[in-house]
Protein backbone atom coordinates (compact mmCIF):
# COMPACT_ATOMS: atom_id res chain seq x y z
CA UNK A 1 0.00 0.00 0.00
CA UNK A 2 2.57 2.95 1.11
CA UNK A 3 4.36 1.92 -2.72
CA UNK A 4 1.04 2.18 -4.40
CA UNK A 5 0.55 6.13 -2.56
CA UNK A 6 4.40 7.03 -3.23
CA UNK A 7 3.35 6.19 -6.50
CA UNK A 8 0.38 8.47 -6.66
CA UNK A 9 2.39 11.10 -4.94
CA UNK A 10 5.11 11.37 -7.75
CA UNK A 11 1.66 11.39 -9.97
CA UNK A 12 0.43 14.27 -8.52
CA UNK A 13 3.94 15.83 -8.78
CA UNK A 14 4.06 15.32 -12.17
CA UNK A 15 0.61 16.87 -12.73
CA UNK A 16 1.48 19.76 -10.53
CA UNK A 17 4.69 20.51 -12.77
CA UNK A 18 2.79 20.17 -16.28
CA UNK A 19 -0.32 22.23 -15.09
CA UNK A 20 2.51 24.98 -13.89
CA UNK A 21 3.96 25.09 -17.23
CA UNK A 22 0.72 26.11 -19.35
CA UNK A 23 0.01 30.01 -19.75
CA UNK A 24 -2.72 31.19 -18.25
CA UNK A 25 -4.04 31.86 -21.55
CA UNK A 26 -3.49 28.49 -22.48
CA UNK A 27 -5.61 27.30 -19.20
CA UNK A 28 -8.10 29.48 -20.43
CA UNK A 29 -8.50 28.32 -24.09
CA UNK A 30 -8.19 24.30 -22.63
CA UNK A 31 -11.12 25.48 -20.13
CA UNK A 32 -13.50 26.83 -22.78
CA UNK A 33 -12.70 23.96 -25.02
CA UNK A 34 -13.89 21.72 -22.17
CA UNK A 35 -17.06 23.84 -21.30
CA UNK A 36 -17.89 23.85 -24.66
CA UNK A 37 -17.75 19.64 -25.00
CA UNK A 38 -19.39 19.88 -21.78
CA UNK A 39 -22.32 22.08 -23.04
CA UNK A 40 -22.72 20.17 -26.22
CA UNK A 41 -22.80 16.32 -24.58
CA UNK A 42 -26.05 14.89 -24.07
CA UNK A 43 -25.92 13.32 -20.65
CA UNK A 44 -25.55 17.49 -20.00
CA UNK A 45 -28.23 18.91 -22.14
CA UNK A 46 -30.74 15.96 -20.79
CA UNK A 47 -30.10 16.28 -17.33
CA UNK A 48 -32.56 18.13 -14.79
CA UNK A 49 -29.98 18.02 -11.80
CA UNK A 50 -26.43 18.53 -12.23
CA UNK A 51 -23.88 18.07 -9.19
CA UNK A 52 -20.83 19.95 -10.28
CA UNK A 53 -17.89 21.26 -7.93
CA UNK A 54 -16.03 24.32 -7.00
CA UNK A 55 -12.30 23.63 -8.11
CA UNK A 56 -9.08 23.33 -6.62
CA UNK A 57 -5.60 24.48 -7.48
CA UNK A 58 -4.60 21.85 -9.64
CA UNK A 59 -8.33 21.26 -11.27
CA UNK A 60 -10.39 22.21 -14.20
CA UNK A 61 -12.05 25.63 -13.02
CA UNK A 62 -16.02 25.44 -12.85
CA UNK A 63 -16.87 29.06 -12.65
CA UNK A 64 -18.61 29.67 -16.45
CA UNK A 65 -20.12 26.04 -16.27
CA UNK A 66 -21.84 26.82 -13.05
CA UNK A 67 -23.82 29.91 -14.85
CA UNK A 68 -23.84 28.19 -17.47
CA UNK A 69 -26.02 24.95 -15.61
CA UNK A 70 -28.00 28.44 -14.54
CA UNK A 71 -29.00 29.57 -17.64
CA UNK A 72 -30.00 26.18 -19.19
CA UNK A 73 -32.53 26.03 -16.06
CA UNK A 74 -31.25 23.35 -14.54
CA UNK A 75 -30.90 22.38 -10.17
CA UNK A 76 -27.43 23.23 -9.76
CA UNK A 77 -26.23 21.28 -6.64
CA UNK A 78 -22.58 21.46 -5.21
CA UNK A 79 -21.16 19.41 -2.06
CA UNK A 80 -20.20 20.07 1.60
CA UNK A 81 -18.36 17.87 2.90
CA UNK A 82 -18.04 17.47 6.53
CA UNK A 83 -14.89 18.78 8.40
CA UNK A 84 -13.42 15.10 9.00
CA UNK A 85 -14.38 14.30 5.51
CA UNK A 86 -16.12 12.10 6.51
CA UNK A 87 -19.72 12.71 5.21
CA UNK A 88 -21.11 15.09 2.36
CA UNK A 89 -24.44 16.55 1.67
CA UNK A 90 -25.65 18.51 -1.45
CA UNK A 91 -27.06 21.32 -1.48
CA UNK A 92 -29.23 23.91 -4.04
CA UNK A 93 -27.09 26.64 -5.28
CA UNK A 94 -29.38 29.69 -7.03
CA UNK A 95 -26.18 32.58 -6.86
CA UNK A 96 -22.72 31.18 -6.39
CA UNK A 97 -21.62 34.93 -5.96
CA UNK A 98 -23.76 34.98 -2.84
CA UNK A 99 -24.51 31.22 -1.74
CA UNK A 100 -20.60 29.94 -0.79
CA UNK A 101 -18.44 29.99 1.96
CA UNK A 102 -15.24 28.17 2.94
CA UNK A 103 -15.36 24.75 3.21
CA UNK A 104 -12.76 22.04 5.14
CA UNK A 105 -11.08 21.29 1.69
CA UNK A 106 -9.98 24.98 1.17
CA UNK A 107 -12.52 25.37 -1.58
CA UNK A 108 -16.05 27.46 -1.36
CA UNK A 109 -19.01 25.36 -0.71
CA UNK A 110 -22.26 25.66 -0.36
CA UNK A 111 -23.81 28.11 2.65
CA UNK A 112 -26.43 25.55 4.38
CA UNK A 113 -28.21 28.88 5.96
CA UNK A 114 -28.80 30.03 1.97
CA UNK A 115 -28.70 26.77 0.30
CA UNK A 116 -31.68 23.58 0.30
CA UNK A 117 -30.82 20.61 0.54
CA UNK A 118 -30.58 18.08 -2.94
CA UNK A 119 -31.19 14.24 -2.12
CA UNK A 120 -28.42 12.50 -3.83
CA UNK A 121 -31.04 10.18 -5.40
CA UNK A 122 -32.19 13.05 -7.58
CA UNK A 123 -29.08 14.05 -9.11
CA UNK A 124 -28.80 13.17 -13.03
CA UNK A 125 -25.05 13.95 -13.61
CA UNK A 126 -22.26 14.51 -11.42
CA UNK A 127 -19.21 16.69 -12.29
CA UNK A 128 -16.34 14.91 -10.49
CA UNK A 129 -12.80 17.13 -10.03
CA UNK A 130 -9.62 15.46 -10.26
CA UNK A 131 -6.00 15.35 -10.33
CA UNK A 132 -5.12 12.42 -12.95
CA UNK A 133 -7.12 10.29 -14.91
CA UNK A 134 -6.61 7.16 -16.77
CA UNK A 135 -8.80 5.83 -19.61
CA UNK A 136 -10.36 3.36 -17.63
CA UNK A 137 -11.84 5.79 -15.64
CA UNK A 138 -9.76 5.57 -12.63
CA UNK A 139 -8.74 9.15 -10.45
CA UNK A 140 -6.63 10.50 -8.04
CA UNK A 141 -7.70 13.41 -6.59
CA UNK A 142 -6.13 15.54 -3.58
CA UNK A 143 -4.99 12.14 -1.73
CA UNK A 144 -7.85 13.14 1.18
CA UNK A 145 -10.47 10.90 0.08
CA UNK A 146 -13.31 12.58 0.04
CA UNK A 147 -14.75 11.96 -3.48
CA UNK A 148 -13.27 8.15 -3.21
CA UNK A 149 -16.03 8.04 -0.33
CA UNK A 150 -17.98 10.09 -1.73
CA UNK A 151 -18.52 8.34 -5.28
CA UNK A 152 -20.12 5.32 -3.83
CA UNK A 153 -23.41 7.41 -2.19
CA UNK A 154 -24.51 8.06 -5.74
CA UNK A 155 -27.48 6.15 -7.61
CA UNK A 156 -26.04 4.16 -10.33
CA UNK A 157 -28.28 5.63 -12.49
CA UNK A 158 -26.31 9.06 -11.93
CA UNK A 159 -23.82 9.65 -14.56
CA UNK A 160 -20.13 10.25 -13.36
CA UNK A 161 -18.46 12.67 -15.31
CA UNK A 162 -14.71 14.04 -14.88
CA UNK A 163 -13.14 17.25 -16.64
CA UNK A 164 -9.77 17.10 -17.07
CA UNK A 165 -7.25 18.76 -19.19
CA UNK A 166 -5.62 16.28 -21.75
CA UNK A 167 -2.49 16.81 -19.49
CA UNK A 168 -3.88 15.06 -16.84
CA UNK A 169 -4.84 12.51 -18.80
CA UNK A 170 -1.88 9.15 -17.75
CA UNK A 171 -1.40 5.92 -18.89
CA UNK A 172 -2.21 3.92 -15.53
CA UNK A 173 -3.23 5.29 -12.13
CA UNK A 174 -2.12 3.23 -9.50
CA UNK A 175 -5.16 2.20 -7.58
CA UNK A 176 -6.25 0.62 -3.63
CA UNK A 177 -9.29 -0.68 -3.18
CA UNK A 178 -11.08 2.34 -1.90
CA UNK A 179 -10.37 4.18 -5.43
CA UNK A 180 -13.44 4.69 -7.44
CA UNK A 181 -13.46 5.45 -11.49
CA UNK A 182 -16.02 8.14 -13.13
CA UNK A 183 -18.06 6.75 -16.55
CA UNK A 184 -16.79 9.90 -18.90
CA UNK A 185 -13.80 11.70 -19.15
CA UNK A 186 -14.22 15.26 -20.83
CA UNK A 187 -10.96 17.03 -22.32
CA UNK A 188 -10.45 19.76 -23.92
CA UNK A 189 -9.70 17.28 -26.82
CA UNK A 190 -11.99 14.43 -26.49
CA UNK A 191 -14.25 12.64 -24.43
CA UNK A 192 -13.20 9.14 -23.06
CA UNK A 193 -15.56 6.57 -22.34
CA UNK A 194 -14.57 4.48 -19.86
CA UNK A 195 -12.91 1.25 -20.76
Amino acid sequence: MEEIRSAKDQLRKEIIKKLGALTEKQRTEKIRAIESRLCDFANFLEARIALLYMAGPYEVRTQEILRRTLELNKILALPAFAPEGRGVTTWKVDNPDKDLTPGPRGVLEPDPARCKPVPLQRIDIAIIPGWAFDEKGLRIGSGQGYYDRFLPELPITTRKVALAFEEQIVSQIPTEPHDKHVDIIITNKRTIYKI
